[in-house]
């Protein structure tokens, strides 16, 4: 294990706020078994969110971390990896070492993050395995999605953060129809910045946990 991972300087994972969890899938890790677990909170409001309850920063029912880690435990061998995805993770400062912790259990682990935080996201880089990265749109088209100046500068200087390491990315885009014009120039923009693997999904309405 990278000696970095031993002198995580964070709050502790057990701050963690976990809202939900998905104790199997074959979708939110390519190629891999998976958990997923869902982290409370997240700054930004996109009208097609479908965590939308993920979105305040706590939950009247949280999830422990110690009853993540117990769930874990019983789960060496069985699965490959453990997916932090939200809300956004990396509004958490437990994050990092919820991750090297799940790291030391023997998994590997993913990030699913819109990318709000480029040196929050940097910091936690060294520590995961696997990103999938949200790349909403243009910059310029960013504040119309997420009611947030800025949003779009954040999201590609995370971008170009994860592509500046060795760990595996998938950017993923959710198709809706008022952004469907700029697709094309979007994907022509995504792979000039060298993203090899560009994922569109369609806009769900239901909560994923």
């Amino acid at each position: 294990m990278d000696t970095a991972e031993h002198t995580v300087t964070a709050p502790v994972a057990e701050s963690l706020r976990v809202g939900g969890m998905t104790p199997l899938t074959t979708i939110d890790y390519p190629g891999e078994l998976a958990a997923v677990i869902f982290c409370q909170g997240c700054p930004w409001r996109c009208g097609y969110c479908h965590n939308t309850r993920l979105q305040p920063p706590r939950t009247e029912a949280p999830i422990g971390w110690h009853q993540v880690t117990a769930f874990l435990s019983r789960r060496r061998g069985l699965l490959d990896a453990v997916v932090f995805s939200g809300g956004e993770p990396t509004l958490q400062g437990g994050l990092a070492r919820a991750m090297v912790q799940v790291r030391n259990m023997g998994f590997k682990v993913g990030l699913h993050t819109a990318g709000v935080y480029p040196e929050r996201l940097a910091r936690v880089l060294p520590f995961t395995d696997w990103v999938g990265l949200d790349i909403k749109a243009l910059p310029e088209d960013y504040p119309a999605i997420t009611g947030v100046p800025g949003s779009g500068e954040a999201a590609w200087d995370s971008l170009y953060r994860v592509l500046a390491t060795d760990v595996a990315l998938e950017v993923r885009t959710t198709v809706v129809p008022e952004l469907e014009a700029q697709l094309p120039a979007l994907q022509s923009r995504l792979a000039r910045a060298g993203v090899q693997r560009h994922q569109l999904q369609i806009a769900r309405t239901t909560s994923a946990v």
